[in-house]
């Protein structure tokens, strides 16, 4: 997993893409316009996030696929009734918005 703050560099891509190489799960701080990806599960993104000072109603999941320039925003984490998202899914579009812009910002090429 690594914490990605500012773009990522083609090593860095490489690194995200070693759990499972088509899809890389990710954890994103849309107040910090911050991620982490690369981990086995979304929690363990969200998990170094809320280490890294994050909170916890700024963190969304998402799953990206390199070779497709893709961006889904389903994790489970996103199970949020108490902010309107009772879905693994965002459905705020909106805030999905905000989510790919930043993995779009972070890691490029969607």
């Amino acid at each position: 997993m690594l914490l990605i703050t500012s773009r990522a560099t083609s090593q860095q891509i490489s690194e995200l893409r070693e759990e499972y190489d088509l899809i890389v799960k990710i954890a994103v701080d849309i107040e910090q316009q911050v991620l982490v990806g690369g981990g086995e599960l979304h929690a363990d993104c969200e998990r170094q996030l809320l280490a890294n000072g994050s909170k916890q109603e700024n963190i969304w999941g998402a799953k990206w696929f390199p070779e497709l320039k893709k961006v889904v925003c389903e994790s489970i984490i996103n199970l949020r009734p108490l902010q309107n998202n009772p879905s693994m899914f965002i459905i705020n579009p909106t805030l999905q918005t905000r989510v790919v812009e930043v993995i779009e910002q972070l890691l490029g090429g969607l």
